[in-house]
């Protein structure tokens, strides 16, 4: 959004009630002005009594519309004013207020600066030329304010008209310096409101990016760590049906079962790339991780060289684990020590523990950190990626601040199908 080109936008219809609610109050207050005036006889020739109350409607009335079309109106109050002040309808307080809102709309509600300018400028200017030519027929006119003096350079009618031409300057100056203010104060607004639905489209923009790149990491991952296994599962199994002596019709028939079940694997699981990888080119390394829970300590040990203090657990009796799920556990214990070396904060120390159960096998890395202040200056993006990994295996991630401080992460994994994958790959190996 240029600033050059901003145009600010008009009032709801609320705003459009509140502006002739003003109005009705300004007129009721300028016509009981105007009776008080009458009353102590400001003029000594005042203007009849319709020329009052239409004075009084004309200066106040338009005022319900000045936000709708500021320019018109404010053309329209002034000439009200001219007029009123020119036929001497006894009223002072509430016209100047008139007077002095018309212009200041102008400045603040006007979609067109120039034409903003322009006709301020035209209403100040006439409004001044009328003040300086009345001080002149005042001076000029030896009746005029009698008991005035006239005599020196700060004569009484001097300072009286040096206290009107300041007083005016101040006026109007006002008007269009205030005006002007609030017409710069919501534009600041408004971009900033921009900027701010921006930056958040563009923040939900990379977090959808992020997940898409992390789910289709989980794909390569899947792919390296699954499809080889299963693949040679579909192999051994077609070669032991062609050769296998014992009870040849039952055992062809049983591996030629394993073997289309392998290989239905093998289909399906092409299919869960397809959706994860949502069309996306992987232009990835096709190299299989062998990483797992038995590098947590090397992990730890890259977490201690950058300045964080680690100690690794492994709590009961360990089991085999399919490389799927000891590869996720891997990358979230990784990524909850990454989180802890940036918003943990200075001092802090990390503790991981690999505790195996008997139908479980859970992770945990907890720290001493920052807690829910780090928490809250993290994107969140990261524990995205680690809550899928996990799901992706059949299990559940658990983060947060604790309630003693810190911060952690816990991840339970079933072991019913990390034993059954763990068992067949050995089998075949």
């Amino acid at each position: 959004m240029a600033t050059d080109e901003w145009v600010r936008e008009r009032p709801g219809p609320d705003g459009y009630r509140r502006d002739a609610l003003a109005a009705f109050v300004l007129m009721i207050g300028t016509a009981l002005s105007s009776m008080l005036y009458n009353r102590i006889g400001w003029y000594n020739d005042p203007a009849p009594l319709w020329m009052s109350a239409l004075a009084v409607v004309g200066l106040t009335a338009p005022l319900a519309f000045r936000r709708r079309w500021p320019e018109a109106v404010a053309f329209f109050i002034a000439i009200a004013f001219y007029v009123s002040q020119q036929f001497m309808v006894p009223e002072l307080l509430f016209s100047n207020i008139a007077l002095f809102m018309a212009i200041y709309t102008v400045g603040a509600w006007g979609r067109n600066r120039r034409r903003a300018n322009v006709v301020r400028g035209i209403i100040i200017a006439a409004m001044l030329v009328w003040v300086m030519v009345n001080l002149i027929v005042t001076v000029s006119d030896p009746d005029a304010v009698p008991d005035f003096s006239r005599s020196g350079i700060f004569s009484q009618l001097a300072s009286l008209a040096i206290i009107q031409v300041v007083t005016n300057l101040l006026y109007f100056g006002g008007a269009f310096f205030f005006g002007n203010t609030a017409w710069r104060a919501a534009r600041e607004k408004a971009l900033l409101s921009a900027r701010t639905a921006e930056l958040s489209e563009e923040r939900e923009r990379r977090a959808v990016q992020a997940v898409a790149l992390d789910r289709l990491r989980i794909a390569r991952e899947l792919h390296d760590v699954v499809a080889h296994h299963v693949s040679v599962m579909g192999i051994q199994a077609g070669a032991a049906r062609r050769v296998l002596q014992t009870d040849p019709a039952q055992a062809s028939a049983s591996l030629e079962l394993i073997e289309t079940s392998a290989r239905t694997a093998v289909d399906e699981l092409h299919r869960l790339l397809t959706t994860l990888r949502e069309n996306e080119t992987d232009t990835a390394s096709e190299s299989a991780s062998t990483r797992g829970v038995e590098q947590l300590e090397e992990l730890a040990e890259q977490t201690r060289h950058a300045g964080t203090p680690v100690s690794v657990q492994v709590i009961g009796d360990p089991v085999p684990l399919s490389p799927l799920v000891s590869f996720t556990l891997f990358r979230v214990a990784q990524e909850a020590l990454t989180n802890t070396r940036k918003h943990a904060g200075t001092g802090a120390t990390a503790d991981v523990r690999l505790r195996y159960e008997p139908d479980a096998v859970e992770l945990e890395v907890a720290d001493t950190g920052l807690g829910r202040a780090a928490a809250a200056r993290g994107s969140g993006l990261g524990q995205v990626g680690m809550r899928e990994r996990v799901v992706a295996v059949g299990g559940e991630l658990e983060v947060g601040p604790r309630s003693r401080g810190g911060y952690l992460v816990r991840a339970r994994i079933p072991l019913t199908s990390s034993r059954t994958l763990a068992a067949r790959s050995a089998e075949h190996a």
